[in-house]
């Protein structure tokens, strides 16, 4: 069965463009596209969640593949 990738959704309306979800990516799975954050890589995501928690603004959600695959 072939793996699902998480998905990640980001608030445009939420986020201030700190970047620390770009920084703090183990994965390098985000990075900035003007003032914003975005998906490059979303197949090396690992959904180890630190985008979604270190976030001040709570912009990020980050739903596990199984989550995904449930909504």
């Amino acid at each position: 069965m072939p793996k699902k990738n998480p998905v990640i959704e980001i608030k445009m309306e939420w986020c201030k463009g700190c970047a620390f979800c770009v920084e703090f990516c183990p994965k390098e799975v985000l990075q900035m596209k003007g003032i914003y954050p975005v998906v490059a890589k979303i197949e090396d995501c690992t959904a180890c969640g630190l985008c979604e928690v270190l976030c001040p603004d709570f912009a990020i959600e980050v739903i596990a593949e199984d989550e995904a695959v449930k909504k």
